[in-house]
C-alpha cells in the first residue's frame, strides 16, 4: 500500500478520522490546513477536495472524503486492527447510524454557532441560531448519553465511531452544556482521550 496524505485542520472534526488512522497504524503524511486563512478554499485544495473542506484522505485509489465514509474505509482496509464489527453486518449497520447522527444532527448543531452564514443572511438570524446551540448540543448529549452501553459505544470493542464520538463531545462544554448532567458521556469522553492513538492525535493535530 502506498503512503497515504491527510488534509486536517485544528479544531474541525477531521480529527475523528485522524485518530482512526492512527488506532489502525496507517502509514500517511499529514498536511494540516489554516482555516483562518482560508486555505481550504485556495485552488490547490480544492482541486483535492472541491467540497472545501476538511478531512479528505488521498489513497492509492483515489480521495475520500465525508468522516463516516472515512471512517468506515480504515476499519475495512486495516480489518487487524479490530476497528469496527467487520463480521456483523447488523452491529455494523449500528456504528453507521450513530456515525451518520454525529454528522447530520450534532454536528449541524455545533455549526449554527459560528456557521450560520450557510443557511441565513440576515444576522438576527444568526444570533437566533446561536443562542439555541447550548439546547440543541444539550438534547445531543442526552442522547449520546444514551448510546454508551459499556465502556466503548458498542459494549466491550472500541471502534471507529468512539474517536467521532469524542470528537464532536469534545465541542459540547464550549456549546454550552452542562457535562455534569452527563456521568457516563463525561466519565466514556475520559477513556477515550486516556487511549495513546488519541493521545498521539491530539498532539500532532494542535496548531502550528
Amino acid at each position: 500500500m502506498s503512503r497515504w496524505t491527510f488534509y486536517s485542520a485544528p479544531g474541525t472534526c477531521a480529527l475523528a478520522t485522524h485518530i482512526a488512522l492512527r488506532e489502525a497504524g496507517a502509514d500517511f503524511d499529514l498536511v494540516k490546513l489554516d482555516m483562518g486563512a482560508v486555505q481550504q478554499q485556495s485552488p490547490e485544495y480544492l482541486r483535492i477536495n472541491p467540497k472545501g473542506r476538511v478531512p479528505a484522505l488521498v489513497t492509492e485509489q483515489g480521495v475520500l472524503t465525508e468522516t463516516p465514509a472515512l471512517l468506515a474505509f480504515v476499519a475495512q482496509r486495516f480489518p487487524q486492527a479490530q476497528l469496527a464489527p467487520l463480521d456483523d453486518p447488523f452491529a455494523f449497520a449500528r456504528m453507521q447510524e450513530l456515525a451518520s447522527y454525529l454528522a447530520s444532527t450534532a454536528h449541524v448543531a455545533h455549526a449554527h454557532k459560528r456557521r450560520g452564514a450557510r443557511w441565513a443572511d440576515d444576522p438576527a438570524a444568526h444570533a437566533a441560531m446561536q443562542a439555541k446551540v447550548p439546547q440543541t448540543m444539550t438534547a445531543c448529549a442526552a442522547y449520546l448519553e444514551s448510546q454508551i452501553v459499556g465502556p466503548w459505544v458498542a459494549g466491550d470493542r472500541y471502534s471507529v465511531v468512539d474517536g467521532y464520538l469524542y470528537t464532536i463531545g469534545s465541542w459540547l462544554e464550549g456549546d454550552g452544556v452542562d457535562l455534569a448532567q452527563f456521568p457516563t458521556l463525561t466519565a466514556y469522553l475520559a477513556r477515550v482521550a486516556a487511549r495513546p492513538a488519541v493521545q498521539r492525535a491530539l498532539a500532532e493535530a494542535q496548531p502550528a
